[in-house]
């Protein structure tokens, strides 16, 4: 025995060995934050795409003199541990894979250091857990052999390295004509979370930096699916009063994508006129993006002003603000009707396409005084650009004259916003399109914010724990914003000929799904429920609320508003779809999960949950037909911006 504890003792760990089971512990503790089971095709698939990067580990670490070789393994532990902890951090914030697409972008995004500091301190136990290498490699020091390999041990490896990365692909090639998945993950398909819980970090990683140095082709399939036809409202006869399009020349070009786009318009059924076009006609617009704000903030005694607005004027009650890397995707959502990945949003801030849809284009190309505002940095998500690409080209911000207006420290006033901006635009002549994106709201949800503290006497006698009521708290900034806002369309006599609409740009992602659960009126789950959320869409001419039961979300803002302003467009070029018309109601969410008028579908596990009350003869068929729907309104959404496809197409 004691032999057997000597030899143990004397055992030498070979550095490859070690690497190879920490980058597996890594994988499987990533994949479970993302899809919780681990133990899917995907685990096989993982680990035969991690074969070229264990080969790679053997050449690293046995190659050179000891010293080299000691030095290199040290490294690669550390860089895998900082990589997988700076993943962790990204998704826990935003509920997506970092990609290389967006480092500007995420570095200002992680700006606010102290929502960073309190993601740790929320999951603090699984920080501790993706450190455990660093903990491992110290510990065990002085039991790694960095021996080097003979050179023709070598030139073997670098053989079985080229021969390994050539195999894997063989694992692409579909079982049968319907089967292929993994191959259209892997070379043609924007989606972080599937392609992680199918090959790995690491796989995803090399992918993705694969497809920023050459590019990849988005493809667009098209399903002869026919669906039921009670999901056709029988309300609204497109005879009667026609429809969402317009004259475009769809001839095939020599440009591809051109050609991919023109034919996903064709194929695209139109959304129909209906009693509400034109409702608004040449009235004022009041367009709000606003900071955190999410339905469970709305409460009739605390924010009176907001409850107003959501019970009265248009009243959606299935409405979504799904949270697609913070404020940013739900800003482009809300105001291009596109669906965002990094990449869509990284190329509409360096690409600078034109949204001809955009309120700023739409509006102000039909006479209206276009204004834009934000009370932080004027260049944050670079909205220096993005704005511009939307029609508002006298944009304001902090830095480039809203600091000459109010205090731009932080956190800044909404209610100072507006007390500063209405002059702008009332009392002048013509009708006025503006649009707020506001910061009030904004996490973290403690002591640090200076906006909940001014209204935590209106939360303290609550039983809500202390994030929460600071959360409930900084909203109440924005229901006395609206507050001032509708006092002085009052006092100018403005206020029955503007409407006022606002969306939120995502539910308060630093609160934990139990936190969100505290105030919320039912069982909310973290994927889709979580987003439930307000549309309002209020004006004080309408004497009676109209309800609308359709599912819809950020996306379906922008053509709704177009329609009920009764502006000319062409509702094929918009993946959200005018929640007024007939068409079907979805909404998507950031890991192709969706909900429909038929249930929810939860992509990760995929699982379709039908809601009460609703049958499907072939609920198969229609799963895949959505699930498609799903993946054309991502890869559209990409090819429109990145060929700048409104600006070629209208003009045309």
């Amino acid at each position: 025995m004691k032999k057997i504890f000597t030899k143990i003792k004397n055992l030498k760990i070979q550095p490859v060995v070690f690497l190879i089971i920490i980058t597996l512990y890594l994988e499987l503790l990533f994949k479970h934050i993302l899809v919780k089971n681990i133990f899917n095709i995907g685990l096989i698939y993982t680990l035969i795409y991690s074969i070229p990067i264990f080969i790679l580990f053997v050449i690293l670490t046995k190659s050179f003199k000891e010293i080299v070789n000691k030095i290199f393994m040290y490294l690669t532990t550390v860089i895998l541990v900082v990589y997988f902890e700076v993943q962790f951090i990204f998704y826990t914030l935003f509920q997506e894979p970092f990609s290389f697409t967006t480092i500007g972008l995420a570095n200002q995004a992680l700006d606010f250091r102290s929502i960073v500091v309190e993601a740790i301190g929320k999951h603090w136990l699984m920080f501790a857990l993706f450190l455990l290498p660093l903990l491992l490699v110290i510990i065990l020091r002085k039991k790694y052999n960095f021996n080097r390999y003979h050179k023709h041990t070598n030139i073997t490896l670098v053989i079985m390295l080229m021969i390994s990365f050539l195999s894997t692909y063989l694992t692409l090639i579909p079982k049968n004509i319907n089967d292929n998945n993994s191959k259209e993950l892997y070379f043609n398909t924007d989606d972080a979370k599937a392609i992680i819980n199918r090959f790995g970090l690491l796989t995803y990683t090399r992918i993705d930096i694969k497809r920023q140095i050459f590019g990849y082709e988005t493809k667009l399939v098209f399903d002869n699916y026919v669906l039921p036809q009670e999901e056709k409202s029988d309300v609204i006869e497109e005879v009667e009063y026609g429809i969402n399009i317009l004259d475009l020349n769809l001839e095939d070009t020599n440009n591809r994508n051109i050609n991919t786009i023109n034919t996903y318009v064709m194929n695209k059924q139109a959304t129909t006129k209906n009693q509400y076009t034109g409702m608004f006609k040449n009235k004022n617009l009041i367009f709000i993006l606003a900071e955190g704000f999410n339905e469970v903030a709305v409460d009739e005694t605390r924010t009176p002003t907001l409850y107003k607005l959501v019970h009265n004027g248009f009243v959606f009650n299935n409405f979504y603000s799904p949270l697609f890397l913070s404020t940013t995707g739900g800003e482009f959502q809300a105001t291009t009707g596109l669906i965002p990945t990094q990449e869509t949003l990284s190329m509409w801030k360096s690409k600078q396409p034109k949204i001809s849809y955009g309120i700023g284009n739409s509006f102000g190309g039909l006479g209206y005084r276009t204004y834009a505002y934000h009370n932080w940095t004027y260049t944050y998500y670079k909205r220096n650009i993005t704005m511009n690409t939307l029609g508002f080209t006298n944009y304001i911000g902090c830095g480039n004259g809203m600091e000459k207006r109010l205090s731009c420290n932080w956190l800044p006033s909404d209610i100072e916003m507006i007390d500063q901006t209405v002059p702008d635009y009332l009392g002048g002549e013509g009708p006025f399109a503006t649009y707020y994106v506001t910061v009030s709201g904004h996490s973290p949800y403690n002591n640090s914010s200076n906006i909940a503290r001014k209204y935590m006497d209106l939360v303290n006698d609550t039983n809500y724990s202390t994030d929460v009521k600071y959360y409930l708290a900084s909203q109440v900034e924005l229901d006395k914003m609206l507050e001032e806002l509708i006092n002085k369309l009052t006092e100018s006599g403005e206020l029955d000929n503007t409407v006022i609409a606002l969306v939120g740009d995502h539910y308060p992602y630093t609160l934990t799904i139990d936190q969100m659960n505290e105030v919320a009126t039912y069982q909310k789950d973290g994927t889709i429920e979580v987003n439930h959320s307000n549309f309002i869409l209020w004006s004080n001419t309408i004497e009676e609320p109209i309800v609308i039961d359709k599912v819809g979300s950020q996306v379906d803002v922008l053509p709704t508003l177009l329609n009920l302003f009764g502006i000319d467009y062409d509702s094929r070029l918009i993946v959200g779809q005018d929640l007024l018309s007939d068409c079907p109601g979805i909404a998507i969410f950031s890991d192709r999960s969706w909900v429909t008028d038929y249930g929810h579908y939860f992509a990760t596990r995929r699982q379709f949950i039908p809601k009460e009350g609703k049958e499907l003869e072939d609920v198969d068929g229609y799963i895949r037909y959505i699930n498609n729907t799903v993946a054309n309104s991502y890869s559209i959404s990409k090819l429109m911006i990145e060929n700048d496809y409104y600006n070629y197409i209208l003009n045309k």
